[in-house]
């Protein structure tokens, strides 16, 4: 009889922590890293996985597949960033294959906002955009991962102190 097995992964990470940096690197996402940190969670943040001279996109990529979960703190400059959608998806894409958990933080953002990508979270390609990441591919699989994120459960932090469950 021949048998299937599978080769398990061998995680590096237990939590890989997905940000906007322009909102929350020096505030809310240094203090939750932190508290991470000091419970024992191996925790990947761009600031200490990622050595000069290192390019940025395996190792994000390697990283988001060696971790158990994901916390997405979705700020208000979240969807500005091409980044940020990118590693939303590839982390949606983890959490599709299975075994990944995801727990979105909405960081002073409204979940509906993101849901139905109003205010900041209203992306859109750009003309001629063959030179960027605004293309109409990545725009429509970002929304529909926006949207995907949104309907999770997840948390509502207004600040330090602030966090509830929503959902």
């Amino acid at each position: 009889m021949a048998s299937t097995s599978s080769t398990p992964i061998h995680y590096i990470y237990d939590l890989f922590l997905s940000f906007n940096g322009e909102d929350t690197r020096y505030s809310f996402t240094a203090h939750l890293y932190e508290a991470l940190r000091q419970a024992g969670i191996t925790t990947f943040m761009d600031d200490n996985g990622i050595h000069e001279g290192q390019e940025l996109k395996p190792k994000i990529k390697n990283s988001i597949k060696k971790s158990k979960a994901s916390v997405i703190v979705i700020s208000n400059n979240f969807a500005k960033s091409s980044w940020c959608l990118y590693e939303l998806w590839l982390i949606l894409k983890q959490r599709r294959k299975g075994g990944h958990f995801v727990l979105p933080v909405f960081y002073g953002v409204d979940p509906s906002d993101v849901r139905n990508q109003r205010e900041s979270f209203k992306i859109k390609a750009e003309e001629g955009a063959e030179g960027t990441k605004w293309t109409e591919d990545n725009v429509k699989r970002w929304k529909k991962a926006l949207t995907k994120v949104a309907n999770l459960k997840g948390m509502v932090a207004s600040g330090y102190a602030s966090i509830s469950l929503y959902n």
